[in-house]
């Protein structure tokens, strides 16, 4: 899912990641945590790093999972359980979350249908996927783009609207907490009563 280059270099940048890296955005996190139709207990940070958005929220149980060892040692270090893997196959029982947090990382990994698939297994009825990348489409979004492929990222971006569609393909209703340059989208997973129904909430 995350490509072999890109996971390298986050193995390197591991032990500098939380000096350079600003935390996470609680406020916004919190925001499309609520929007889903049941309490945030359990939270995996996927794609989590060293764990800056599960360390920004007030969660009873928070697991971080990332394909890159040296981040995953990271998150160890600062007391959360993490694990190892990639999101293709997430190693959770279904409907075993609450909330799933994509905190600056969507660009990194490929294959964001089968992700959006297996985020939507492990969620419980009501549980939520909050997603926070960057908008290709601004002027910051095209340098950010540039910079990214220059170093030798292989990063790939959506749009607001593009990452909504993705998720509502996936069976997600989707609500925007933020858009712009650092944007915030939300899905949650239908409760089963109203499972065929797919609304975008802003």
């Amino acid at each position: 899912m995350v490509g072999a280059g890109d996971v390298r270099m986050f193995d390197r940048f591991a032990r500098v990641y939380d000096l350079v890296m600003p935390g996470a955005d609680a406020t916004k996190l919190g925001r499309a945590l609520d929007g889903g139709d049941r309490p945030v207990d359990r939270l995996l940070d996927l794609g989590g790093g060293t764990g800056r958005a599960a360390r920004a929220l007030d969660v009873e149980q928070r697991i971080v999972l990332d394909a890159a060892g040296g981040m995953v040692r990271r998150a160890h270090d600062h007391g959360l359980p993490a694990v190892q893997a990639d999101g293709a196959r997430l190693p959770l029982v279904a409907e075993s979350v609450d909330g799933v947090t994509i905190v600056d990382a969507l660009h990194h990994i490929h294959g964001w249908d089968s992700l959006f698939e297996e985020v939507f297994r492990v969620l419980r009825p009501g549980g939520v996927l909050a997603i926070s990348d960057f908008d290709p489409t601004t002027l910051l979004g095209r340098a950010l783009v540039a910079g990214e492929h220059l170093i030798g990222f292989e990063s790939q971006f959506a749009s607001v609207d593009e990452l909504c569609d993705r998720l509502e393909r996936a069976g997600f209703e989707t609500f925007v907490v933020d858009d712009g340059f650092a944007y915030t989208v939300a899905g949650v997973v239908p409760k089963r009563e109203n499972k065929s129904r797919s609304t975008r909430r802003e």
